[in-house]
């Protein structure tokens, strides 16, 4: 059962830890959507993003679609972060200056499911018992549960079915960190 409004904002400011999703949520930019662009092969990969984030095929099959079409070299990628690093959405600076603990890049978060086996973990492991869960996209909701609560994330992109099945939806940063004042 999804938590009601006033229980997810109670969550989120009492919450062990809180996990963001990066793609259109820490940063303004869908990375992969970015990569196509730059190899020349942009809109048959945006077309695949969307089904993804709408939830009509898994994250892992997206995924191998997508990279399947671009076929990128590791000068290429560095050259996209070179000629256009990655945009920080506005807030989310000041919403993690409090506390940050890292990112571990060997988590299985690029699998269907990945996020909520790593909020299981981050349970288990660190002992936590409220996880809250904030993003744009059908993964992104798919982890709640495990998380405590989920808050939908539109600053960048709307995905229509987040939007609805969100008992909290933002369009800023700014409205977590009131949140949290």
């Amino acid at each position: 059962m999804m938590a009601t409004l006033s229980q997810t904002k109670e969550l989120f400011r009492r919450a062990e830890a809180v996990c963001f999703d990066v793609d259109s949520t820490v940063i303004k930019e869908e990375g992969i959507d970015e990569l196509a662009k730059f190899c020349g092969v942009g809109d048959a990969v945006t077309e695949m993003t969307r089904k993804a984030m709408g939830g009509s095929m898994t994250f892992k099959t997206a995924l191998t679609e997508r990279l399947s079409i671009i076929r990128c070299s590791r000068e290429q990628v560095n050259k996209l972060i070179t000629d256009h690093p990655p945009q920080l959405t506005p807030g989310i600076r000041e919403l993690v200056d409090r506390e940050y603990a890292g990112f571990d890049e060997s988590q299985p978060t690029a699998e269907s499911g990945g996020k909520g086996k790593v909020i299981s973990m981050l349970k288990e492991q660190n002992g936590f018992k409220t996880v809250v869960m904030i993003g744009d996209g059908a993964t992104d909701l798919e982890a709640c549960p495990p998380a405590s609560a989920f808050i939908g994330f539109g600053g960048n992109v709307v995905r229509q079915q987040v939007k609805e099945r969100s008992s909290w939806y933002v369009t800023s940063f700014g409205e977590l960190l009131k949140e949290l004042e």
